[in-house]
């Protein structure tokens, strides 16, 4: 897609920059897919130079410019054991070219915010929290709050997202995923992570079948019937994404069938 109103680009670009008619540009898959004939300027993120991947005693950091390619290779910090259970598998959800891979970002991903989006679901499982930096200063927001529907975040006029922070107590542990399409390389009617710390606390995410993330919390892995009841009054009926990658009907069934497999899964 052409971008035929762009009269300049800004790089690299830094939070302050921002004023009405700009757009922050990352890896660009999502920003070139449409036309957004109000867009005048770009601020170009990626030449900002920020480390993709950082590990810290207190988690990992994940820059908004981190692209897929990087973080699905990404072998370091052995024992994070919960990160490395399911993020090549929220990677590959993508079902994109290796060029997508090595062009897209993390931080486009969750600001595209569609419920499909797999960085979405694998930085809300670890209980990623987004730092987000715009003209009244920083602030800090959990990405399972960041998304707010579809194609909607809490993104104010200027902000960007500068990086994601997985806390360490949130990466270890076990975890598994579970991802299903209405085609066979079709864009995910749902996308479930789980997660048992090492304290036996269980933790459901539930993307890409609902409007926004959901997630469900408990002490330890409960029974089948205790989750299946916290799915249905958790997610109401009007939260479950209707368009052409599936019903909503259906959508709500994959969901709990798919809560059900994790966790057998966890409950080992």
């Amino acid at each position: 897609m052409d971008l035929h109103t762009v009269t300049e680009v800004v790089s690299p670009a830094r939070a302050g920059q921002w004023r009405p008619g700009d757009a922050w540009l990352a890896g660009g898959t999502a920003l070139f897919a449409e036309p957004r004939p109000g867009v005048t300027r770009l601020l170009d993120l990626a030449a900002a130079g920020w480390t993709p991947l950082v590990v810290r005693d207190d988690g990992l950091e994940i820059a908004a410019t981190c692209t897929v390619a990087e973080l699905a290779g990404f072998a370091g910090a052995a024992h994070f054991e919960a990160f490395h259970g399911i993020a090549r598998g929220c990677c590959a959800s993508f079902l994109a070219s290796f060029k997508i891979w090595n062009v897209a970002t993390v931080g486009g991903n969750l600001c595209a915010a569609l419920p499909a989006g797999p960085m979405i679901a694998l930085t809300a499982a670890l209980g990623g929290v987004c730092l987000l930096q715009g003209p009244d200063g920083e602030r800090r927001v959990p990405v399972a709050e960041f998304v707010t529907g579809d194609g909607a975040t809490v993104l104010r006029d200027g902000e960007l997202l500068r990086s994601v922070h997985l806390p360490a107590e949130n990466l270890t542990g076990v975890s598994t995923y579970r991802q299903g399409s209405l085609h066979t390389h079709g864009r995910s009617a749902a996308l479930l992570a789980g997660r048992r710390d090492p304290g036996g606390r269980f933790t459901l995410t539930v993307t890409g079948a609902t409007k926004r993330p959901h997630q469900l919390v408990f002490d330890e892995v409960p029974e089948r019937e205790t989750l299946q009841v916290a799915l249905a009054e958790g997610i109401p009926d009007d939260g479950y994404v209707d368009d052409v990658h599936g019903l909503p009907a259906w959508r709500r069934h994959l969901t709990r069938e798919y809560a059900e497999q994790i966790r057998r899964v966890l409950a080992r």
